[in-house]
């Protein structure tokens, strides 16, 4: 029982993390494109409570949840090849979370160099992170 809401739980946080990850980028767009300080001042707030209040708690759950998930069933994802993929997966999904950040952190001192055609191109990134993820854990291909 113990099991089953560990994962309800950790469901909740993945979904969450990815619409942040899908919202920041978009963010970072609109920032781009903004031409009067005040605009700029206010995505400014809202990438920053984007990342501290939703993303971060979100990444954190899923690394704790999904931790004491595999703990307790180490025995099973420790054989499992698709277990693996899927860690490396989410691995490029934390790196590309970083990259958010230090995105926000260029943005947020007014020295970020990339244009909005550069955030639309990345913000499709998580995307493909996710179609892989929920392709190995549902369907377990390896």
């Amino acid at each position: 029982m113990t099991f089953l809401w560990l994962k309800a739980f950790h469901i909740i946080a993945v979904i969450t993390w990815f619409a942040a990850l899908f919202y920041l980028p978009r963010l970072f767009v609109y920032h781009t494109l903004s031409e009067d300080q005040v605009s700029r001042e206010r995505f400014k707030i809202m990438e920053r409570k984007l990342l501290r209040q939703i993303a971060n708690p979100s990444m954190i759950a899923v690394f704790v949840l999904g931790g004491w998930m595999s703990y307790l069933n180490w025995g099973y994802y420790s054989q499992a090849t698709w277990y693996w993929c899927k860690l490396a997966l989410v691995t490029v999904v934390a790196i590309y979370h970083h990259a958010c950040v230090a995105y926000f952190k260029q943005l947020r001192d007014d020295k970020c160099a990339k244009s909005h055609t550069f955030f639309r191109i990345f913000n499709e990134l998580p995307v493909f992170l996710l179609v892989g993820i929920v392709i190995l854990v549902v369907v377990r291909p390896f």
